[in-house]
């Protein structure tokens, strides 16, 4: 049934002659905004300055989350999930801060996170002529790109201290904006409830509804060591919407590929997600093995495990997706009536020519490239933090060598300051995971690529997978932020004297993993780039901008209303109350109430909005994003999808797609009633 809703919503749209968005479609960017469709359609106004003071109160954290500012003293509220390693750093075995919570009765009491970095978009221009270098362009496309880029984010940002410059690309490549961001790179954790409650009823109800999560958290933003003034912030508001009230997500979707051509979306359904959906499916299994064991490995484990899980659930939504027949005949439907108007437009086809013939040749060298690609260079070193901080080392000092342009993208002048935050803050990392994740994806390596393979004996000689990931984690002092630090500041010099295994490995398997990703560039990720540019022109020529760019982890902002939907004849309402928390709770795992909430059950209002559903298109990434009405308050804070949203990353279903979250009233008397928070509450609330 949710098939066919689908491809008879989508059908209609292509009948129409045009693909632009279905209703509440959409992950707009703020410059390009559908106020006037939004008025059509719930009668509110949405006029810049209403954008303005949006965008200035929307918060992306470098931990792939988004948040927004809800006090004028630097409070940002999020979902638990994207707060959970900050607790995990935060924890010993004498105190978990991840089971328990974190709260905190006073500012002193608040503590800083480590590498994580918070950013506000306070600017935004088009760098599109400036940035797209010619077809055959001196030293190569990709050379020239990555020059302008870096030229562009570095002249945008010469204050580099409170500013972050970024390209980012829209359209397939049809489109360059140059975002800067205000940055914050000293955020701490102000409160966080038990993990128990904020991921109740576990991977089981995961991606479903009903659902009974408080799964919100606090931090706050500071400025040379105090709290930072944020006179731009979002109302709070503690009265939850009514059922159809206009409602909108301002966030940051990690990632759609609405706009892949048929081919691409092949590639994917046939080759790139199966294999890393086995992968994640074995590794799953390795870290729950490993968590019996003890306590103390439980406690490590239990946070890395649940973005596996996730991302398990995640990917193979958009498996089944890929792999509904109905669904790819829309696709390639959409497609051939594009192909088929640039055919019939001399002008057209003369300045587009045939982009997708080009992205189908890039298809057959991702095929013979993806496996040690993933290997070699995307994946390698799985879940490893000693191994993602030797190849950060090792990379930046010979990257630091070479003119801004010549560099690998990742290491502009832009971007090297978050780097060096991410890599030197402190926090702890456990040795035995460390072996478990790198002997992972060693046995992976020789699995996919095979024993006989070159670049296998170069890495593993004559040991195993897991031999070698102990040697290399038992012998590496990079888990200590002073070695990483005289390392980073040492240069090339440093790295090249270091004895450190950990390093050794990763100068010795270095120039191979480039070669791979050189490759890749040149004959992936180069042609399907151009192609995309074109495929993209050809869609402003046909549609104009009246559709809306594919995500990429900046800010968008969604409309949508309060609503639940229909399934197979059953109705679903859209919200869940604190009643029905308690009539979920079994007192065992996943569905086990933490003790506060047990005790504070007779003090609750239990009709209190919990959870609510809403029509906004959303995508990973919006996690903690706030949930805003019609006046700019805001009402909720987006932590989850329904299953049917699964596969947003490739359509949007207005018949079942739901954005999930928690409502502020819930929060409220949470704070009030449970965790006894009153100085917070006070403060989001102005009482």
């Amino acid at each position: 049934m949710r098939r066919i809703l689908l491809v008879l919503s989508l059908l209609a749209a292509w009948l129409a002659g045009a693909v632009p968005a279905l209703a509440d479609e959409g992950m707009w960017t703020f410059d390009n905004f559908p106020s006037a469709a939004v008025a059509k359609a719930y009668g509110v106004t949405i006029d810049p300055l209403w954008l303005d003071h949006v965008r200035l109160s929307a918060v992306r954290l470098t931990s792939g989350c988004s948040a927004g500012v809800v006090s004028g003293q630097g409070l940002v509220m999020t979902n638990h999930h994207c707060v959970v390693d900050c607790a995990q750093s935060l924890s010993t075995p004498a105190e978990d801060r991840v089971k328990g919570g974190f709260l905190t009765a006073s500012r002193t009491e608040e503590r800083q996170c480590p590498g994580l970095q918070a950013e506000i978009l306070v600017d935004i221009f088009d760098v599109t002529r400036r940035v797209t270098p010619p077809d055959q362009a001196p030293g190569g496309r990709q050379r020239a790109r990555d020059d302008a880029w870096a030229k562009a984010e570095s002249d945008g940002c010469p204050d580099r201290i409170h500013y972050r410059c970024q390209i980012i690309a829209f359209y397939g490549g049809g489109q360059y904006a140059l975002y800067r961001y205000r940055i914050y790179d000293d955020v701490r954790l102000v409160f966080a409830p038990e993990f128990a409650t904020a991921f109740f009823g576990g991977d089981p109800d995961n991606f479903n509804f009903p659902r009974y999560d408080l799964d919100v958290a606090f931090l706050r933003l500071y400025e040379d060591g105090q709290p930072a003034v944020t006179p731009e912030h979002l109302t709070w508001n503690p009265t939850p919407p009514k059922v159809g009230a206009p409602v909108f997500v301002a966030g940051n979707p990690g990632g759609t590929e609405r706009l892949l051509t048929v081919a691409q979306l092949e590639t994917q359904r046939d080759l790139a997600l199966p294999v890393a959906q086995l992968q994640r499916s074995e590794l799953r299994g390795r870290m729950l093995q490993y968590m019996q064991e003890s306590a103390e490995q439980k406690r490590l484990t239990e946070a890395p495990l649940f973005n596996v899980e996730n991302s398990f659930k995640v990917y193979s939504g958009r498996q089944f997706t890929l792999s509904d027949p109905a669904f790819m005949e829309i696709k390639r439907r959409e497609e051939t009536d594009l192909r088929r108007r640039v055919a019939n437009d001399s002008q057209l086809r003369a300045t587009i020519g045939d982009p997708w013939t080009k992205i189908e040749a890039a298809q057959k060298a991702y095929g013979e490239l993806y496996l040690p690609y993933r290997q070699l260079e995307a994946g390698a070193g799985s879940l490893s933090e000693l191994f993602t901080d030797a190849r950060t080392l090792v990379r930046a000092a010979a990257e630091r060598t070479k003119p801004p342009g010549e560099r690998l993208a990742e290491f502009s002048d832009a971007r090297l300051p978050l780097i060096g935050k991410t890599l030197l803050d402190d926090h702890p990392i456990d040795a035995r995971l460390e072996e478990l994740y790198l002997g992972f994806w060693l046995s992976k390596t020789r699995e996919a690529l095979t024993n006989d393979d070159p670049d296998v004996q170069a890495m593993l000689g004559r040991q195993s997978p897991e031999a070698l990931a102990a040697l290399l984690v038992k012998g590496s002092k990079l888990a200590d932020p002073a070695v990483r630090r005289a390392l980073w500041e040492g240069g090339q010099t440093a790295i090249l004297a270091s004895e450190d295994p950990m390093i050794r490995f990763v100068l010795a398997t270095d120039a191979r993993a480039r070669d791979i990703r050189k490759t890749w560039e040149q004959r992936v990720s180069a042609p399907s780039d151009t192609g995309a540019e074109r495929v993209a022109a050809a869609r402003f020529a046909v549609y104009g901008q009246k559709a809306y760019p594919d995500a990429g982890f900046s800010l968008r902002l969604s409309y949508g209303a309060v609503s639940g939907w229909t399934e197979r004849g059953r109705a679903q309402a859209p919200f869940t109350r604190i009643s029905g928390l308690y009539e979920r709770a079994t007192g065992a795992d996943p569905y086990a109430l933490a003790p506060r909430w047990l005790a504070a059950k007779d003090q609750l209002n239990g009709d209190t909005v919990l959870n609510l559903t809403t029509t906004n298109d959303i995508i990973g990434g919006n996690s903690g994003s706030p949930l805003i009405d019609a006046k700019g308050q805001v009402v909720g804070v987006v932590f989850d999808g329904n299953i049917h949203s699964l596969g947003g990353d490739y359509g949007y279903d207005p018949a079942l797609n739901r954005a999930i979250s928690v409502s502020t009233a819930a929060i409220t008397e949470a704070l009030d009633k449970v965790y006894g928070r009153r100085e917070l509450l006070a403060e989001l609330t102005g009482k």
